[in-house]
């Protein structure tokens, strides 16, 4: 079974697709993945492999980690694009992501102040006004909307409580505006027997009427990259996930294609 990518607290740097040269802080345990949403295609694998026995870093773990990494970087002259929030799952589930956002943007101004800091969420938890108040404040708020339709959503990302749905998601995203960059992931493919597909005509007009509502700073649109823990799945070619930019783009909207 496909399991966890991610052993340590602050790991990397990585070079990223969408962000460069990234260093990644995860927010879950290192030996486990605790997230909200179950995703065919998470790097990461499934919910089911367990939460591990490590348990969740503290803000203060965070903090040294992070603050011991970034002064050998800087000594040694090394580059650095963005920090990321990402790892084994879904980093505003750590009821101290606020505080530790705060640790990391003074981390960040104090070694390294021209790189960005991005956070990967999956947007669950945008109904708490201090994961709200957190994203506001970092320079790549990237926020997930795979499907615009909600069994197709709820195919893809398997979300672990009922209540999550598109229209809920679209209306969280609407509090951002600009301030917000949507993240979509293209695929098509098989699961428990059952077709999905989010590049059909119809699935790609309602995301561009969702992207429309939102008014996001702008749109990165990807396709799979790395092993899913879902086999039967279809990376999108070059090609297609270009032409599936250029029709977001014709909607006024900025996209960034991620082949």
């Amino acid at each position: 079974m496909q399991t966890v990518l991610f052993h340590e607290t602050v790991f990397g740097p990585i070079h990223s697709r969408r962000l460069g040269v990234s260093l990644g802080i995860n927010l879950m345990p290192n030996d486990g993945k605790i997230c909200s949403f179950d995703c065919i295609y998470c790097e990461a694998g499934y919910n089911a492999q367990g939460a591990g026995k490590s348990g969740i870093p503290s803000r203060e773990a965070v903090k040294k980690s992070l603050n011991r990494k970034l002064k050998t970087m800087a000594e040694a002259g090394e580059q650095l694009d963005v920090i990321t929030f990402s790892g084994n799952g879904e980093p505003t589930l750590h009821p101290q992501f606020k505080d530790i956002v705060h640790d990391v943007l003074l981390l960040r101004d104090r070694y390294f102040p021209s790189v960005k800091v991005s956070v990967l969420s999956n947007s669950t938890m945008l109904n708490k006004a201090t994961v709200v108040e957190a994203l506001k404040k970092v320079d790549n708020n990237i926020l997930k909307l795979d499907s615009a339709i909600a069994p197709t959503m709820r195919a893809i990302n398997q979300p672990t409580s009922n209540g999550v749905l598109p229209e809920g998601v679209i209306a969280d995203l609407k509090k951002f505006g600009d301030k917000c960059i949507v993240q979509t992931m293209f695929l098509r493919g098989e699961h428990n027997g059952k077709k999905i597909d989010n590049t059909t005509d119809t699935e790609i007009e309602a995301l561009i009427e969702a992207y429309k509502e939102i008014s996001p700073k702008e749109v990165m649109i990807y396709s799979i990259d790395r092993k899913t823990p879902e086999e039967n799945l279809e990376k999108i070619t070059k090609e297609e996930l270009a032409a599936i930019g250029k029709r977001i783009e014709t909607a006024g909207i900025k996209v960034q294609v991620n082949a």
